[in-house]
């Protein structure tokens, strides 16, 4: 089945079926989901395909993917990463620590790497099961969000201010395995690659174009080129950055709660699917009657835009089942109510 041919709402800009797009973040929610620990899922593709397929049948979601932690790049550099039962994976040291370092820093064989190479088998493993028919989103750490895994995010941050030699090098290296990183997974048969560099949300406009901007473009170019789509997620407040975004021809943007729907569309112009944004606290905490009301305002407010209902960012791993299966019915009883 080509592109062209799948029920892809990315190609089409269409409801899939009788309702809007549904695509929550999942990680520990998964695992739980399917009966498994964090540490397996973060280390064993087969348990984070099968946990998010688990997901997709039940919560009737449009998409799958292959998120699990920070550090799968970090590790590829040569980071020691420790497996946490029920947490994130921990990066046990920050390998980079002066411009010398950065210097020695060789970019890895994402092949060789047991936890890039570990993604990369996920994308085969999701095509063999689904066989084209639901689109595969795969994932890759932002140039900023890998230097500070790499470096330490207060030492990363103080040298953006202090030492443009050290960051640009150190940059400039995440960039190729990122690039990397993304081919491999679109060859394998990834649809959209998801890049994520939340820090971005810390810094402010004029250092985002200085440093980043240019970096993202790049990338994002790439796998264009590459004939896969692209989803930016830098969860908080990018309320700022939202002006320098729209330059880049993302497909996707990540909405997070602090954000106004309203004016992340103004800026960003029809061609962005806005994703989100419903506070994952509030996805947690009401009950499900409550959170179907929610979901349908927030709906109804985005009928007739490029828009994916998600949370703002991750669904938490307490998240009581029927909360999101509140939110796919919501978007069930808002389309039918407008037929």
């Amino acid at each position: 089945m080509t592109k062209s041919e799948k029920p892809d709402f990315l190609y089409k800009g269409q409801p899939v079926g009788n309702s809007v797009p549904f695509h929550p973040i999942l990680m520990h929610f998964a695992a739980r989901f399917n009966h498994k620990t964090y540490a397996q899922f973060a280390s064993d593709y087969n348990v984070l395909v099968e946990s998010n397929i688990r997901a997709l049948e039940y919560f009737e979601l449009d998409m799958v993917g292959l998120i699990s932690d920070p550090y799968r790049e970090t590790s590829a550099f040569g980071a020691k990463i420790e497996y946490l039962e029920e947490g994130v994976p921990k990066c046990l040291d920050h390998i980079i620590k002066s411009l010398d370092d950065v210097k020695a820093l060789r970019n890895p064989d994402i092949y060789k790497s047991i936890r890039t190479l570990d993604r990369i088998k996920g994308v085969g493993l999701y095509q063999k099961i689904l066989k084209g028919t639901v689109p595969v989103c795969g994932w890759i750490e932002g140039p900023l969000a890998e230097a500070c895994d790499l470096s330490g995010v207060s030492e990363m941050l103080v040298n953006l201010m202090t030492d443009p030699e050290f960051s640009n090098y150190l940059m400039d290296k995440c960039v190729v395995t990122a690039k990397e990183f993304a081919k491999a997974q679109i060859d394998e048969g990834c649809d959209i690659i998801g890049m994520g560099d939340a820090i971005c949300s810390q810094i402010g406009v004029d250092v985002y174009d200085t440093y980043i901007k240019d970096r993202h473009k790049e990338i994002i170019e790439f796998i264009h080129s590459l004939n896969a789509k692209v989803k930016v997620h830098i969860c908080g407040d990018i309320t700022h950055l939202l002006p320098s975004l729209k330059d880049l021809n993302i497909d996707i943007l990540d909405i997070d709660w602090k954000v106004d729907m309203e004016i992340a569309h103004t800026v960003l112009g029809e061609k962005v699917f806005c994703c989100g944004n419903i506070n994952p606290v509030t996805i947690q905490d009401k009950n499900e009657n409550e959170l179907l009301q929610i979901t349908k305002d927030l709906v109804q407010k985005e009928q007739n835009r490029r828009f994916i209902l998600s949370g703002g960012c991750e669904i938490t791993v307490n998240t009581p089942y029927q909360n999101l299966k509140a939110m796919r019915e919501a978007t069930k009883q808002s389309v039918n109510a407008l037929n």
